[in-house]
């Protein structure tokens, strides 16, 4: 059995979807949240998942933040930190401390637009493209090895609202695949990319389209 540790913000919608999906052989351990408005949190207690709050605004810097942070993941004793919606740019020091076991998702089919405001970048770009990417953390903000990406067709009319929705749904369908990848021990790490054992094509450069979307 694997522990895991979800860290968000807000409503935590990915962490519902790693929830919802009983993965077999995990365990949610706790819910963390560095604001006290985090919907997610009743929704952890909800589900009888341990839920904590750890304020940011508390703390003097960045720096005594995250180590407060480590010692209370450290106290669940996890296999794997999950990032689901936390907005947080963790130090280097916190990012070498789960060092291939922190993973985190992004509106985007990274390297493309890394940072805040991507569906609307995406839109303003004019990329017909768009997605969204589950990676292991490092030091650079959205950098790493990419473990699985879904991509979505950008549509004409489209705006930010509308594009995210479509980006959203496939977080919810690619987080928990990774995460079960994990539990399963089927994600190796080598060369700055990431290969599932057991699946056919390299999940470094996994694509998902999504039914009905196949390009013709």
């Amino acid at each position: 059995m694997k522990s895991i540790v979800i860290l968000i913000s807000g409503r935590g919608s990915n962490m519902e979807a790693i929830v919802r999906a009983q993965i077999p052989g995990a365990r949610i351990a706790a819910v963390i949240s560095n604001r006290p408005d985090a919907a997610g949190l009743a929704f952890a207690r909800a589900h009888g998942i341990a839920a904590e709050l750890l304020d940011h605004t508390a703390y003097p810097d960045r720096a005594a933040f995250d180590a407060a942070l480590a010692a209370c993941i450290d106290a669940h004793a996890p296999d794997l930190v999950v990032l689901a919606g936390f907005m947080r740019v963790l130090t280097d020091g916190f990012v070498r401390r789960y060092a291939g076991r922190l993973l985190n998702i992004h509106p985007s089919l990274l390297p493309s637009f890394p940072g805040l405001h991507t569906h609307r970048r995406a839109l303003e770009t004019g990329v017909r493209v768009h997605g969204a990417s589950v990676h292991f953390v490092t030091a650079e903000l959205d950098d790493g090895p990419i473990v699985i990406q879904a991509a979505v067709p950008v549509l004409p009319g489209d705006d930010e609202s509308t594009l995210a929705a479509r980006v959203l749904a496939q977080e919810h369908r690619i987080y928990p695949q990774a995460v079960r990848w994990f539990v399963e021990d089927r994600l190796v790490l080598g060369g700055g990319r990431v290969t599932v054992t057991g699946v056919a094509e390299d999940a470094g450069a996994a694509l998902i389209v999504p039914a009905g979307q196949e390009a013709a």
